[in-house]
């Protein structure tokens, strides 16, 4: 009887550990040329990794989006990124915040989430209608209530990634010192 429980579970799990394995295989890596992409800004203009990296460094920032409420992880995560504006400044460095979801009032939860939070002109905050970037860089957490893997990436003016952390959970983020140690590097 217990061996019976053991396939049932084992049956149930597997799928899961299938898509995640898959996930896992499509997200880049450190050494490989990050995925082009361009995606909207809150105020009708787009962002487009390629021509932000030929400027200088790029830090991605995939955020949760709001999977029914704005994430306090994310929010804690902006802030500090946002206190340290000027330490991104002095290494050039263009940092893009990416706001995942599916397109029902996306754009406004994204502004909700903006709110109160000043925005130098090299931080800029995207859109990601229907996970268009999520999936490309394989990070979608397809469970109930969930919307993203919150994952940071530093892009260098090649375009090669020269810093990958992403999250299982809701916590375990890349913290400002990794991201600035990344592009000192």
């Amino acid at each position: 009887m217990l061996s019976f429980f053991r396939i049932l579970l084992f049956a149930a799990v597997l799928p899961a550990m299938t898509a995640l394995d898959a996930a896992a295989q499509n997200m880049p890596a450190v050494g490989q040329a990050a995925p082009d992409f361009r995606l909207p800004t809150l105020d009708g203009n787009s962002v487009q990794l390629s021509k932000l990296t030929s400027q200088g460094p790029v830090v991605l920032v995939v955020l949760r989006g709001f999977p029914g409420y704005q994430c306090p992880a994310c929010n804690a995560q902006t802030g500090q990124l946002l206190a340290s504006a000027a330490k991104f400044a002095e290494r050039k460095a263009q940092v893009v915040l990416v706001y995942p979801g599916s397109p029902p009032n996306l754009a406004q939860r994204a502004k909700e989430f903006a709110t109160g939070k000043t925005w130098p002109e090299h931080f800029h905050l995207v859109v990601d209608q229907a996970y268009a970037l999520t999936n490309l860089y394989g990070l979608r957490w397809d469970a109930p209530n969930e919307t993203a893997y919150p994952s940071t990436y530093v892009v260098n003016e090649e375009g090669k990634i020269i810093f990958a952390k992403t999250s299982k959970s809701h916590g375990g983020r890349a913290s400002t010192e990794e991201i600035l140690k990344a592009l000192t590097n």
